[in-house]
């Protein structure tokens, strides 16, 4: 695999632009749409998306009440939750702060290993973009500060990428090589979909009332910024290597800040802006480790970060 090689380089930078931009979709949709239902809606048309190519690639839905079961619990750590957090979290934080967030699942995923004794590849290195990484996370939010960022909306999105991490960790024992990747994604947003209805009638109010801009926003995102994004991110994987889906999650904050100053007029501060790049910098330190292979978890359908790969 040559990460610098044309073809390469256009299908990361294809990926990149349509995942990223997926909380400028967010952001767009909830002006019309409550939270939940654009959960809803973009699960649901993320799996028809997959449903349709994994028929075309031979591939069935799983059978059997274990793998379900394990579906049912990836679905919601993946997906129903962390989907609806980022939602949750978009009515009152800027859809590029939001990005940057998603990047930090590799920070928890690290936590979360050091806490329950599953990560042995410990070196100081790691440890400091741990610390670095966190740290840019409270200088982007400042919660010493009257105008910081600080708020429910903060929480919601670093839940979100709490609920990735614990999703990686399981689906990385429970899920990998479990069946067809493209179908099993298929039936874990199938799954979320139903665990993302039950929350309906919990729903909040919509920021405004149903427009166009709502509808044309969810309805891409849950078509090309979580069915065809999956697909192009397992074709990454499965032509290129796991180096290339990795480096995409790098990206995706960048994606996510420029279209959310470019086309929703977004304002960064230098405080935050330094923030996100500490946050990029800790992200890069944790995933540094002496070693040549590669295990990808290119079955389960989840947002892509640089946690995607596993060494």
């Amino acid at each position: 695999m040559n990460i610098g090689a044309p073809g390469t380089l256009v299908r990361m930078g294809v990926l990149a632009l349509l995942w990223g931009s997926g909380f400028l979709w967010i952001k767009l949709a909830l002006t019309g749409l409550p939270p939940v239902q654009v959960t809803v809606i973009r699960c649901a048309l993320g799996a028809a998306v997959l449903l349709v190519l994994s028929r075309r690639a031979g591939q069935r839905l799983p059978r059997g009440r274990r793998i379900w079961g394990r579906l049912l619990v990836a679905a919601f750590f993946c997906n129903a939750l962390p989907f609806a957090l980022f939602s949750i979290g978009e009515l009152t934080v800027d859809s590029g702060v939001a990005g940057v967030m998603n990047a930090t699942t590799p920070l928890w995923s690290l936590l979360i290993g050091l806490s329950i004794g599953t990560e042995r590849r410990i070196t100081a290195l790691r440890v400091g973009g741990l610390v670095l990484g966190f740290a840019g996370i409270l200088l982007i939010f400042a919660p010493w500060q009257k105008s910081g960022l600080l708020g429910w909306g903060t929480l919601a999105l670093l839940g979100a990428g709490l609920s990735y991490a614990v999703a990686f960790a399981y689906m990385g024992r429970k899920l990998v090589g479990q069946g067809g990747p493209i179908a099993i994604s298929a039936a874990q947003l199938l799954t979320a979909t139903g665990l993302s209805a039950l929350a309906l009638p919990f729903d909040a109010a919509p920021a405004g009332p149903l427009n166009v801009t709502a509808v044309i926003a969810v309805v891409v995102l849950g078509i090309f910024g979580t069915g065809v994004t999956f697909y192009l991110n397992y074709r990454l994987i499965a032509d290129e290597g796991a180096t290339s889906a990795a480096t995409v999650g790098y990206l995706l904050p960048v994606v996510s800040v420029a279209l959310g100053a470019v086309v929703l007029g977004e304002e960064l501060g230098p405080r935050v802006l330094a923030g996100m790049a500490v946050v990029l910098l800790g992200v890069a330190l944790t995933r540094y480790v002496r070693s040549s292979a590669s295990k990808s978890i290119s079955s389960p359908s989840c947002q892509p970060s640089p946690s995607v790969s596993r060494s």
